[in-house]
């Protein structure tokens, strides 16, 4: 598994949940309380996103916006729309308002608005990203990036629209995995970008003889790994490779490694309540001890302070 969709796999809690949304102009959504990473596309008519003290961005047909961080973000037909209605707890309150909107039937499964021929069309994906894997994806993108509709991405944004008002069995996984490759040709684009400044580890996947050495890591992140062994994979000598993959990544490859096992091991300890020995081995420490003082120096706590704070 490449690094990308390793992250994407590792990250997400659960299934992403797609809404299509329709509203007649002029109107003004606030989400006060978002998961880490949304996706919002226009199908049709005009749409504004606004994140933190970014400037609002605006779609058009076909754009796409990634926006990331849990701060308030708000999506209207226009910038200069007076704010309308915030969303908050999953619930849709009038803005200063404390009482919420009485719950109406929906237009069509995952279908919301009033169903006007002119209104503004567009679809919202959530995803629920956690854990180190997840600020890892999560660092690659600023606040609100825009990525212009695409010969790539089109398809898929009708499919998208399209499987979103059916309610079939297996209908989450289809939209889930729909969702998903819409989110990786958008980071893709993004990255290849001008104003992308993408890690290294993203950029370094281009390089055959790096690329296959970091997806080679990430297969198998507890084998104990030699330079020699990634620069023989890589078809490189041994210095050769050494300081093509620092270079390309900022880091040496088993420096990388061990920050990717740190972060495999910080995630886990989070969702488990596995032993924190087996905790170590599966990330490729034999020595409990020196698994503890790796973690503390990478985290700044032991492993059962950082279990204990998570559980709290």
């Amino acid at each position: 598994m490449d690094v990308l969709s390793d992250l994407l796999h590792r990250a997400r809690a659960g299934n992403a949940a797609v809404r299509r949304l329709i509203q007649r102009p002029p109107w003004s959504m606030t989400y006060a309380d978002p998961p880490p990473l949304t996706v919002i596309t226009a199908l049709g008519g005009p749409v504004a996103v606004t994140a933190g003290d970014r400037a609002p961005g605006a779609l058009t047909a076909g754009d796409i916006a990634i926006v990331t961080g849990t701060d308030p973000h708000t999506v209207a037909d226009s910038p200069g729309t007076p704010p309308r209605y915030v969303v908050r707890g999953g619930r849709k309150y009038p803005a200063g308002s404390d009482r919420p909107v009485p719950e109406r039937p929906t237009l069509a499964p995952r279908t919301y608005g009033d169903g006007d021929p002119a209104a503004t069309t567009m679809l919202r994906g959530a995803y629920d990203i956690r854990g180190g894997a997840g600020a890892r994806l999560l660092a690659m993108l600023p606040p609100l990036a825009i990525v212009p509709a695409g010969a790539r991405t089109q398809p898929v944004l009708e499919l998208l629209a399209a499987e979103a008002a059916h309610d079939e069995p297996g209908q989450d996984a289809v939209l889930a995995r729909l969702l998903d490759l819409v989110l990786v040709i958008a980071l893709r684009a993004w990255c290849a970008g001008p104003d992308a400044s993408p890690p290294g580890w993203y950029t370094a996947l281009a390089d055959p003889a790096v690329g296959t050495a970091l997806a080679l890591l990430h297969a198998e992140p507890a084998r104990r790994w030699t330079v020699a062994e990634l620069a023989a994979a890589a078809r490189l000598s041994r210095a050769a490779f050494a300081a093509r993959f620092t270079r390309q990544v900022g880091e040496p490859p088993l420096a990388y490694l061990t920050g990717w096992r740190l972060t495999l091991a910080a995630d886990r300890l989070r969702a488990t309540d596995d032993p924190v020995a087996a905790v170590a081995r599966d990330v490729g420490y034999g020595d409990a001890f020196a698994f503890s003082v790796a973690f503390k120096r990478a985290h700044g706590t032991t492993p059962s302070a950082w279990r204990r704070v998570a559980e709290s």
